[in-house]
């Protein structure tokens, strides 16, 4: 094992990227179809996000019948972005990688000689060694199409432009002119979809609705998107395609959060915890962790992650689920709150549970969602009541990647550590808290910003950070529960 949580061995899948030149072109369900298509046509498909999109995995995971994942350079460095397609493309033969705006964007206000900004598509491309197929959206477009695709094609040598998917065409017509001047660029066209009415999947304030909260209709859609990429796409030529030529070990979950010195995962004994750098041995400390409508914005790795340094992780619905018996650590990732604030208002009991275990020091870590639940109230309806703070619905999107630092010791890190995350939110809290902040950055136009709670046993913030990238932040939190489990009778 080695400190960078790299493992061996992993199933070496080849991969295809679905770009486009700007968001809306329908890379969502060219890349939600394909996924199902190739999973109905025998392939067994590792389904990935460019960037820390919560929402776009969710629908994948349901094309897939695995979870959906994200691969973001930004969050965690380029170093692991291959690990981590390794990990995540285990078992699979091919993999199919959604990217993020249009194929050249990125992290906004970062200097690179390369012409690929940092965390866009096409440096997620690069990093893989996989072909790009782009997905252009068809309206408005007719000749011209050629010289948007001789741009994209030469604009990067590193980046492979290897095929064309032609969405919303409005004609047979309409068709054969856009092959021809794709022809003339020498892209081959893999696929043609007709306009549709009706496919979208419903969307709101912060994007798509998460599969979760759609149920049954997001299947229906993952389904329609399935049948129209199988009836109009060559998934033949698709495969033939596909490559990744990354090598070396995958990310290894176990590698990342324990000591490879005195790591012994494999000889440890179940219902036993051991983190070197934290000094914690005993009973597996139960972690809950918020699921359900209200919070589906999480990496598949954490979860992993906290299981691999001891933690019994257990899913539960705030919406009506009492907290899991014996708990002793609580995460409450990302979501919306906002849109379910009367239901998760009505669970009192769970509230009084939560905000009982906070004070007595359980640990807890809350991310976004998680702020607003410990807040007095989310749109006038009273929560747990952790925070002291209100919150409300604005009108403004907070969005971008944030360099923070830790401004006090906490359950997941210690004052000082740097970390990048990421904002996605369109609520704020209408005062700021009495307790000291968790994070501070410089802001866009160079003033400081302090933001989140560092109090007690809490770490409530809105700011979304990648557990790869802070293996030491989840041995610390797993050794606090147990500490918390040990000192007394769970909750």
């Amino acid at each position: 094992m080695s400190r960078c949580g790299v493992g061996q061995g992993s199933t070496v899948s080849a991969a295809v990227v679905i770009a486009a030149p700007a968001s809306g072109s329908g890379k969502t369900t060219v890349a939600t179809g394909l996924i199902g298509a190739l999973q109905r046509a025998g392939h067994r498909v590792a389904p990935f996000k460019v960037g820390p999109d919560y929402i776009d995995p969710g629908y994948h995971g349901v094309a897939a019948g695995r979870p959906g994942r994200n691969l973001d350079p930004v969050l965690v460095g380029t170093q692991l972005v291959a690990p981590l397609y390794r990990h995540g493309a285990r078992g699979c033969d091919l993999a199919v990688v959604e990217g993020v705006m249009g194929l050249f964007d990125g992290r906004i206000g970062e200097q690179h000689t390369d012409p690929a900004a940092e965390g866009s598509t096409a440096h997620v491309a690069k990093l893989l060694g996989a072909p790009v197929i782009l997905v252009v959206d068809a309206r408005g477009h007719s000749q011209s199409v050629a010289a948007l695709l001789h741009g994209f094609a030469t604009f990067d040598s590193g980046v492979r432009l290897a095929g064309v998917i032609l969405n919303r065409v409005g004609s047979e017509r309409h068709d054969e002119v856009l092959r021809a001047a794709c022809e003339r660029v020498g892209l081959p066209v893999l696929g043609s979809l007709p306009r549709l009415a009706g496919l979208e999947v419903p969307s709101r304030h912060l994007g798509l609705i998460p599969a979760v909260e759609h149920g049954p209709a997001a299947v229906a859609a993952v389904t329609a998107m399935t049948d129209l990429v199988a009836a109009h796409v060559d998934l033949h030529a698709v495969v033939a395609l596909a490559r990744s030529p990354v090598t070396g070990p995958a990310w290894d979950p176990a590698a990342a959060v324990l000591d490879p010195d005195r790591a012994e995962s494999s000889e440890r004994p179940a219902g036993s915890v051991r983190v070197t750098d934290d000094g914690v041995d005993g009973p597996r400390p139960v972690i809950a962790m918020a699921g359900g409508a209200a919070f589906t914005f999480g990496y598949t790795e954490h979860r992993e992650m906290l299981a691999a340094v001891g933690a019994h992780v257990v899913v539960f619905d705030p919406l009506h689920d009492p907290l899991p018996t014996h708990t002793a650590g609580l995460v409450l990732p990302g979501g919306f709150p906002e849109e379910h604030a009367a239901q998760l208002a009505a669970n009192r009991g769970l509230l009084r549970t939560v905000a009982q275990a906070a004070r007595r020091g359980m640990p807890v870590h809350a991310e976004c969602a998680g702020l607003l639940y410990l807040t007095r109230s989310v749109e006038g309806h009273s929560l747990a009541g952790v925070v002291d703070a209100d919150a409300e619905f604005g009108s403004r999107l907070v969005l971008g990647y944030r360099d923070a630092v830790a401004l006090e010791d906490s359950v997941l890190w210690k004052a000082g550590e740097r970390v990048r995350g990421h904002e996605f939110h369109r609520t704020h809290l209408v005062s700021a808290p009495s307790a000291p902040a968790a994070w501070g950055w410089r802001g866009s136009d160079g003033q400081r910003v302090g933001e989140g709670v560092a109090v007690g046993a809490v770490h409530a913030s809105y700011l979304h950070t990648h557990p790869a990238a802070t293996p030491a932040a989840i041995r610390r939190f797993v050794a606090a529960a147990a500490a918390y489990g040990r000192a007394r009778v769970p909750t």
